[in-house]
This record gives structure tokens, sequence and C-alpha cells, in this order.
């Protein structure tokens, strides 16, 4: 039987963390493919150290990379994208300053191996980039249908940077990191019982040890202190709740000048903060034949459509696939004992109404199109969709669910 009452924490990064740069870098590069064209192949990984960005991976892409070759000045506009990417996020620092990193890329042509397995020809359908699980989850916990410990977490970061890009909170620098532990009574968010920040700060925002300014540090806490009360419903900070505001003290030197960065690092933060499975896969950096990121988005559409439509309160899908091979190997439901239906029935319904190919789910959602910068920080799931962004997190298929079952 499940429990009601516990504690459970998540936790979050900001987009100047060093993996949350990279996850951005090689996400920008992915929309710059897609944007030319729009059945580029992608794999992109990046590594950020003081100084330093290097790309490297397969790719295939018309009019940039055919044959071997890059275009005339896509080089050239693989490193601006680059450069504007750490400069958007707001590194200007002397350990990681957007125009004056060292830049590598070591990109290359996607293997003719992987391609006669992935690729569409005669009768053959486009079969999985890769093989693997995914999973994707939706709880009734909050309005974006997401887990509470991370949405909060994630809500924080995101209203730190929105203060530090438009001067209202100058003191805080791009690199950081939130926690979130609540306090579950029959089985619902009723408190936080400690709150967690570490941010990046400029010169002398501390006090640790007797040494910094306290009087600078202060209002670097109580900064905090409001945007915790600001994200977080109301009576959920008490005077109970632990609070730890950079509480190792100074916090001067950080993002890719303090520790090196990697593309797919933060996958719990990506997805659902620890209250899922997750099957392993990264997402930035890949174009969307490769199920790792397309079969996740779609997991989570039809796990929030669930939920929407009140067939149950919590809801696990998991999709598996072999490499080359379209259609999924199986498809996995879990309601956790909150649902009104039989998961036997959703797993029956699911394939009539979305076809769980690799081809399928991207014209469902429409993939293939350059959309993926924006997923890189804050999470790929409980956000708003706009236009062609964040398609996954779109509710239409509440009638058809509630009509098939």
């Amino acid at each position: 039987m499940a429990r009601s009452d516990y504690l459970f924490t998540s936790e979050s990064v900001s987009e100047g963390h060093p993996d949350k740069v990279a996850d951005q870098i090689s996400d920008a590069i992915v929309d710059l493919f897609l944007s030319k064209d729009p059945e580029a192949r992608i794999a992109c990984e990046t590594l950020t150290t003081t100084q330093l960005v290097v790309l490297a991976g397969e790719i295939r892409c018309k009019g940039v990379y055919e044959n071997g070759a890059w275009a005339p000045g896509a080089l050239d506009e693989i490193e601006a994208t680059v450069r504007e990417t750490v400069k958007r996020i707001g590194y200007a620092q002397d350990g990681f300053h957007w125009e004056q990193f060292r830049f590598e890329n070591n990109l290359h042509g996607q293997s003719a191996h992987i391609a006669q397995g992935v690729d569409e020809a005669g009768n053959k359908d486009e079969g999985a980039g890769d093989q693997g699980i995914m999973f994707g989850y939706a709880t009734d916990e909050t309005p974006d249908l997401m887990p509470a410990t991370l949405d909060y977490s994630h809500k924080i970061l995101a209203r730190l940077a929105a203060d530090r890009h438009s001067g209202a909170a100058p003191f805080l620098e791009p690199d950081s990191k939130s926690q979130v532990t609540l306090r579950y009574a029959g089985g619902v968010p009723v408190e936080a019982t400690a709150l967690v920040v570490s941010t990046q700060h400029a010169p002398g925002y501390f006090w640790h040890g007797g040494e910094g300014d306290p009087d600078k540090y202060k209002v670097l806490r109580d900064y905090v202190l409001g945007v915790f009360k600001d994200v977080l419903p109301d009576g959920f900070v008490t005077e109970n709740t632990a609070i730890h505001v950079n509480p190792t003290g100074r916090f001067e030197i950080g993002g890719p000048d303090g520790d090196a960065g990697l593309t797919g690092r933060k996958i719990i933060v990506d997805t659902y903060g620890g209250a899922s499975p997750h099957g392993g896969g990264a997402f930035s950096g890949k174009d969307p034949t490769k199920v790792d990121r397309s079969a996740a988005y779609i997991t989570r559409y039809l796990a929030k459509n669930i939920v929407a439509a009140g067939l149950a309160k919590r809801c696990t899908i998991q999709l598996s696939y072999a490499i080359g091979v379209a259609e999924p190997l199986s498809l996995y439901v879990d309601l956790h004992g909150t649902g009104t239906v039989d998961e036997a029935k959703l797993e029956a319904v699911i394939p009539q109404l979305v076809r769980l190919t690799p081809k399928g789910i991207r014209e469902h959602l429409g993939l293939n199109k350059a959309i993926y910068s924006r997923t890189a920080a804050y999470g790929h799931f409980g956000r708003k969709p706009e236009g062609d962004f964040f398609p996954w997190e779109k509710t239409d298929l509440v009638e058809k669910l509630k009509a098939a079952v």
C-alpha cells in the first residue's frame, strides 16, 4: 500500500549551472540544424570548463553538412550560435566569457550503419534511433500536473534568473541550485520542511566564519526568502521551515569556471525530480528521431492527458524500443491505485489514439521544428504550451480518452 504521510525532496539547477550551459548549447545546435533541415540528424554533446567550450557528436543536415563536407559559412554560424547562447545566459566573467572562451567543434558525419537502420527506405518504416526505455509521468499535485517539489524548485530558480536579467537583483550571478523538501499528509503536500538555494553572487555578498559583509549577505538572504514565499503556496513556509541560503559561504566563482559541465548530466532535473522512474537517456542535443527524447515527450503527453481527463490522480507510462525497429516493444501504464479505469484498458486504447512509432510521435506532436532551446533549462515538463513550443504539454487528448474508455 502506498505511503500517504512522508517527506519528499527534489532539486533544480539554473540556466547558468555548467551542465545546463552545456545542455543549452547542445539544444541551440539542434535548433540551428532543424531550422535548416527538418529531417536533420543531430547528436551533439557539449563540454564546458574554464574559458573552453567543446562540441562533439554526429550530424547530417542538408545545406550544412553533406557528403562529409561543411557548407560555406556553416562553421562560423555554429560558433556564433554557441557564443550567443552563452551571452544570453549571462556569462561575461574572467573565468568564462562569451567572447573570450576557446571553442572547438568536433562534430562529424553520422554513421552510415546507424542511418541504414533509422531511415525510411522502400517498404521499411523509419526505425527508432536507439534502443531503450522511456517514462512519462503526471500527478495532480500542481496545476501543471507535476510533482510539487520539482515544480517549486524550478520556479524558484526561474524567478532568480528573471530578476537577474531585469536588474531587479543585480547581486545575482548565473549559476545557482535549489532544493525543496515538502511534507505530505494524506498524499498531499502541505508544508515545506526545508528550502535550499545556493546562488553565485557578486563580490562580497556573503557572511561565513567571520568573513564577508553581513549587511550585503542579509540583502541576498532576505531576497531569497521573499522568493520562497512568493513561489510556494500560502502557509507552506513557516517558522519551522529549515532555510539554507548559500550554506557553504562564499559562491563567487561559479559556472563552467567553477566546475566542468556536460550535456545530459541533469536528467532528473529535466524530468520529474525523482518522483518517477527514468529510463536513463538524456534529451538535450538530440533530434526527435532519438526516442530518448521523443518517446519521453509522448509518454509525458499521454500521462498528463490521462490525469487531466480525471482517469487517475497519478500516472506513469513506460515505452521500450529497439534500434531500427519502428513499433515499440512494450507499453506499460501504472495508475498507482488512483485510477477510475483499468490500466490494461488504457494500454489497449492508447495505440489507437496515437501511433507510437518514432515518425508517428514526431508527426503527432510536431517535433521536427526548432523548438528545443527553451527546454534546456527549468525542466522539459510542466511548461505552458505556446505555439509550436512544448506541444507534449497540451491536453487535447482528454475527450478522446474519455470516449474510448
